[in-house]
């Protein structure tokens, strides 16, 4: 199956976050989309690695995935090395996705970062010829994705650009709550975490309503491109 868009996070969750309204306007403009998780999220203060996967499945039904992939990755201590890269880049090759989305290029949490680093490291890779991986015993075409755009997440920053997401909001909020392990839950007995605020939804969209106000929209969300932007017109830009 070819994509045309595939979301990376290094947790379970970081996508629906920071990016789901996006992939929820790209299916709705009859596009293929898909996650690629790297870890199950098992060092998260909440929850375990086992729920977590749980959770992601029933978040990929509520946004109508076309696919959703975990590389199974040790959180907190992945690598930016040549076997974590063949991992993305087998999938790189499989999908052959026009549009990478993922993690934030600096942030709160040093996952986050490092995972952009590793995304943007393999999605150059997945592009050379020599390197050879194999998917199912046989061997893989070179495929690089066209754009890679880096998600806002738990640091606010300015935006590259913004993608008015404003009719599709409801749902991405439902398929965050998904992980409800991970949200306030007055009976739970495990400890806090900026996640299990009272009020952390409203800060989500809170968010969303900030980076709306760039382009005159009720929400939007916004990314950042680590090279410039080619369009083919002034009229593509507004």
């Amino acid at each position: 199956m070819k994509l045309d868009i595939l979301a990376m996070g290094v947790h379970p969750d970081d996508v629906e976050l920071s990016s789901a309204g996006t992939l929820l306007k790209a299916k709705a403009e009859g596009k293929k989309i898909g996650i690629l998780d790297f870890t199950h999220g098992e060092l998260g203060t909440r929850g375990s690695g086992p729920l977590r996967l749980v959770e992601a499945a029933a978040s990929a039904k509520i946004l109508g995935l076309d696919v959703r992939e975990n590389l199974g990755y040790k959180d907190g201590f992945f690598q930016n090395d040549e076997a974590h890269q063949k991992g993305i880049i087998r999938m790189l090759r499989r999908y052959q996705p026009e549009i990478i989305l993922c993690n934030a290029l600096e942030d709160r949490h040093p996952d986050h970062g490092r995972a952009a680093k590793l995304t943007t490291d393999a999605c150059f890779y997945s592009g050379l010829r020599k390197i050879a991986t194999e998917w199912e015993g046989e061997a893989q075409d070179a495929w690089r994705p066209k754009a890679v755009y880096h998600y806002i997440q738990d640091r606010a920053s300015k935006p590259d650009f913004v993608v008015d997401v404003s009719e599709f909001v409801e749902q991405k909020m439902l398929a965050i709550q998904a992980f409800k392990s991970q949200f306030y839950n007055p009976d739970s007995n495990e400890p806090e975490s900026p996640l299990t605020m009272q009020n952390f939804f409203d800060y989500i969209k809170g968010r969303m309503t900030d980076m709306g106000r760039y382009v005159f929209a009720d929400y939007a969300e916004g990314f950042h491109a680590a090279r410039p932007i080619g369009v083919k017109s002034l009229n593509d830009l507004y």
